[in-house]
């Protein structure tokens, strides 16, 4: 037996696991982390969306360059088309720069004014998480098991210890950690170890995807490349989604209402009828994934010692790109939190913060993928008979479902309320002010420093980025150099709470939204405290973050 010992141990090594890791070993933190996967091994094809919120995390983790350097080819646009059929005439399209128009004057696209430093990207995980594995190597302080599979857990009043098995010398391995996270998917075995049950509603749609390889696709698109295509025909409706800008694509099938299940629906018809193509044009079926889409939400995230993010946490239908990029927001929330205690600065106390905060968030998210899943079923089941015809009646029906269809899915796709938009508002570690945070959609929000929301960035003078300037732990936001700050650098570090002042100078319009000479922000970048001047007594505030209240 192989005996460990470390501080925290992660159960799955996907993009929530990996990120739990690097962002828990910046913080000085031990790490532990299992997967049954090879170093490096992609998964199935699976989210092909990087959310700007997930982008800025990257960023503060250090790769965010090579992700965005990483995915379809350069000069592949990112748009999303509306097409009768992936070869046949479009019906509208929802604008987003490629990579190489990212930054310039030609990125024209619906999410190109969001303020933030890191726009969304598009990379599939295949190509993505051998990039994260390459950065969870370089640290020391992570061991990364691979191929080793837990086989149970069991905590007591000091810790946890976790029993796992090497796939392929089949020795047995015990850790011995002071936490665990259970970021180990959809079937987590951490979720039922600790009695977590799933919520909501099992079944929304049903859908027939393939993994294909079409080498002679893109020569017959009348309407030219896009990242992804959705076909709508009387037929068929489904969409294509490019994985490498050059032959390889996943098709998502949506089952009809009265398609009982997968089998019933011949895949080779569906896949071409998608396409636009008929029995002589050549592809091969890679790989095939048929699922349900879900909205079912853990009743807890926590069982003492034991923490539970990602999917194992939540599931629901994949809109925009919210699964995987969720999951990595759950954890950035916790390993802070978490990093505190270990560190000793903030006492066990601050660990109920993690649950209050993400799980009405999670909740909320859930609801929005549904309502756009349903929404989206519906406008499917309302394509116009004669989409496919020349007429002069059909170009009407046809401009007025472009109309529809626009105004639906731009908010999808570019959802800037679920990135920017969502804030904490019953958290026990934030100094509230009386004032209600602004309501957000999934496409629309309002910057905003009211406790609980994300500090809104700023681009400083000589053009660094708010974000750039933040240090790992507190940060003291002061817009008026002449308030004094020695007395909350003083409660701050006999608490050993971490924090640093940063004087922001800056023409940025966004400016005006700062109205508060003073903002405290946290170490995930929300907002903390505000204030015109520091409260009477300083350590009580520090004592309120760190959850000593």
């Amino acid at each position: 037996m192989t005996e460990l010992s470390t501080q925290v141990v992660v159960i799955g090594g996907g993009p929530v696991g990996m990120v739990s890791a690097i962002d828990l070993a910046r913080r000085g933190i031990d790490v532990v982390m299992l997967e049954t996967r090879h170093a490096g091994e992609p998964p199935s094809v699976k989210c092909n969306h990087v959310s700007a919120r997930t982008m800025e995390i990257f960023r503060r983790l250090g790769f965010a360059d090579i992700v965005r350097n990483a995915g379809l080819p350069a000069d592949y646009p990112h748009d999303v088309s509306y097409r009768t059929t992936s070869i046949g005439p479009e019906i509208t399209r929802i604008r987003i720069a490629s990579r190489a128009e990212r930054f310039t004057e030609a990125d024209t696209g619906c999410d190109s004014t969001w303020p933030t430093p890191e726009p969304p990207h598009r990379i599939n995980q295949i190509f993505l998480e051998p990039l994260m594995a390459a950065e969870v190597a370089k640290y020391d302080r992570i061991t990364a098991l691979y191929r080793t599979e837990m086989t149970g857990f069991a905590q007591d009043g000091s810790g946890v210890t976790v029993t796992a098995r090497d796939l392929d010398s089949g020795e047995t391995v015990s850790v011995r950690a002071d936490y665990m996270i259970g970021c180990d998917g959809g079937r987590s075995q951490v979720r039922k170890g600790i009695g977590a049950q799933l919520e909501g509603d099992a079944v929304i749609q049903r859908v027939q995807s393939s993994y294909i390889r079409a080498p002679g696709l893109i020569e017959q698109m009348q309407a030219g490349r896009a990242w992804a295509m959705f076909s709508m025909n009387p037929r068929r409706v489904g969409n294509v989604y490019s994985i490498d800008g050059k032959e390889t694509w996943i098709v998502h099938n949506y089952l009809k209402p009265d398609e009982p299940d997968f089998d019933s629906v011949d895949r080779d018809a569906g896949i071409r009828a998608i396409l636009g193509v008929g029995p002589e044009f050549h592809y091969e079926l890679l790989n095939k994934e048929d699922w349900f889409g879900r909205r079912l939400v853990a009743n807890k995230l926590r069982e003492d010692r034991v923490f539970i993010s990602g999917d194992a946490a939540h599931l629901w239908v994949p809109y925009a790109g919210y699964g995987m990029n969720a999951g990595i927001a759950d954890a950035t929330n916790l390993t802070w939190i978490l990093a505190a205690h270990i560190n000793g600065w903030a006492p066990e106390g601050i660990l109920a913060a993690h649950q209050a905060e993400r799980l009405p968030i999670t909740e909320q998210v859930s609801h929005f993928a549904m309502n756009h899943c349903i929404a989206m079923a519906s406008q499917r089941s309302e394509v116009p008979a004669d989409i496919e015809e020349t007429t002069p009646e059909a170009e009407a029906h046809r401009a007025a479902f472009a109309r529809e269809v626009y105004d639906l899915n731009v908010a999808q796709y570019c959802c800037g309320g679920l990135n920017f938009g969502y804030y904490y508002d019953a958290s026990p570690i934030i100094a509230y002010d009386g004032a209600s945070q602004p309501g957000y959609t999934m496409n629309t929000f309002t910057s905003s420093i009211v406790p609980g929301c994300r500090a809104p960035h700023l681009w400083l003078e000589g053009g660094q980025s708010l974000y750039d300037a933040l240090g790992d732990g507190y940060n003291l936001l002061r817009f008026d150099s002449s308030i004094e700050a020695g007395p909350l650098e003083s409660a701050a570090q006999e608490v050993g709470l971490p924090l640093q002042v940063v004087d922001v100078v800056t023409e940025d319009p966004l400016r005006e939204v700062y109205s508060a000479p003073l903002v405290l922000v946290r170490p995930d970048q929300h907002v903390a405290w505000r204030g015109d001047r520091l409260p009477p007594s300083p350590r009580e505030l520090v004592d309120r973050l760190r959850g000593a209240a």
